[in-house]
């Protein structure tokens, strides 16, 4: 918490804590509205779908933004264009009632504003906090998410049911202002920004450059997104597993959904201080491994109490690897190159999505949920054996730091 009396850091949080429970209340809300609307799951896919390739389209864009601007005004201007553009599909619902289309936009905006948001937010913390509190940085931000995100599914719920979607979108396009003049109040001396007269695409060869130039510091990266696409694979198991294989309800599904969360929370408490009494390497193979032995488990389990210690676990190893692996990337690229190089490995993790996706979706149509932690499990060893090769080639070179 120390890292919260640095008043620039404590502003960015509290701006990040409150866009993100604006952003997490939005979409649970769009989710059940076009349910209600339309009673097509495909419907709701299709709108996680444009969501996701969006993000991924942008993706090398955002990296060169963040890269080339000041990330403080870059996060700023992100935020006023969020607000106001769902302050207009706002008026829009108000005035016309629902239409797909109209979701599906909002869909567009809410993924091109988190990829934005996502690489330009990470990069700044590295320019907020000195190296010795990034990984205090790290847990607290990642404690956020998940409050935030319990505070969002309640408070989406409730206003849901009592005012309505739009009521929902114009709370969210106001924490988007909010967020935007607490950001006036982050006040820090800003790298160097690259050379204003280099063109976007010499900017953006130079950032893929850097990273294929530096393939230990790119693997290093592969392995920190690997535990965000097998989250994103659990929220697509999970339902069908509770359902189909526990003949269980919402309410089972409901605590699951808060057993990862609270698994997610105790992470922040957790992992760093855990990866420095037992070094970062050693920590992140003992958590893989663990992931994997729960993962493997929950594949052959069919009672409900297990799912609601393997979401605990699941949340946990998740978010820990995360804490710890966002810090060794901080602590590794350099300041200039860290928004094109979050940028690359944001866009794989979203490739990857897209991908698993699909593909899960027809494998439990032909086999079982069951074969979905089967998937997740298999994923993190392959997180795992690479964690492991990439540590062994950091010993062997001697690896510290690269330098541009």
């Amino acid at each position: 918490m120390s890292v919260l009396f640095r008043k620039s850091f404590l502003f960015f949080f509290l701006a990040d804590v409150i866009s993100g429970f604006g952003v997490g209340m939005s979409t649970i809300g769009a989710n059940w509205y076009l349910l209600d609307e339309t009673g097509s799951t495909g419907a709701v896919g299709l709108m996680l779908a444009l969501n996701v390739v969006s993000g991924f389209l942008v993706s090398p864009l955002t990296g060169i933004l963040t890269d080339k601007f000041n990330r403080k005004v870059v996060i700023q201007l992100t935020f006023i264009l969020r607000a106001v553009s769902i302050g207009l599909l706002t008026a829009v619902f108000f005035v016309d009632g629902f239409a797909l289309a109209y979701i599906y936009l909002f869909a567009i905006i809410n993924g091109i504003g988190w990829s934005i948001y996502m690489s330009a937010s990470r990069s700044l913390i590295q320019e907020l906090l000195p190296e010795d509190e990034l990984s205090k940085g790290n847990s607290l931000i990642e404690i956020s998410l998940q409050v935030g995100m319990f505070m969002a599914g309640a408070a989406s719920g409730f206003i849901y049911k009592f005012a309505g979607f739009e009521t929902i979108l114009l709370i969210n396009s106001s924490m988007f202002v909010i967020s935007s003049l607490l950001m006036i109040f982050v006040k820090y001396q800003s790298i160097l920004l690259e050379d204003k007269g280099e063109g976007y695409v010499q900017s953006f060869k130079k950032g893929i450059h850097y990273l294929a130039s530096h393939r230990l510091t790119f693997l290093i990266g592969l392995v920190a997104i690997v535990p965000l696409v097998t989250t994103m694979i659990f929220n697509v198991v999970l339902p069908e597993y509770v359902s189909g294989t526990l003949k269980a309800d919402s309410i089972v599904f409901g605590f699951s959904d808060m057993a990862y969360g609270i698994g997610g929370l105790m992470s922040g408490f957790i992992a760093a201080p855990l990866a420095k009494k037992m070094t970062e390497n050693k920590t992140i193979t003992l958590i893989f491994g663990l992931s994997v032995i729960t993962l493997m488990g929950l594949s052959i389990n069919v009672f409900v109490i297990f799912i609601f210690v393997g979401s605990f676990l699941i949340g946990f190893s998740n978010s820990s690897i995360r804490i710890i692996m966002n810090t060794m990337l901080m602590e590794i690229v350099p300041k200039p190159l860290m928004g094109r190089a979050m940028s690359v490995w944001m866009g794989i993790a979203l490739l990857l999505q897209t991908v698993f996706a699909g593909g899960l979706g027809l494998l439990i149509d032909i086999f079982s949920p069951n074969v979905g932690f089967v998937c997740m499990g298999s994923l993190m060893l392959c997180g795992l054996v690479l964690h492991v090769s990439v540590s062994r080639s950091k010993k062997k070179e001697k690896y510290s730091y690269e330098v541009v």
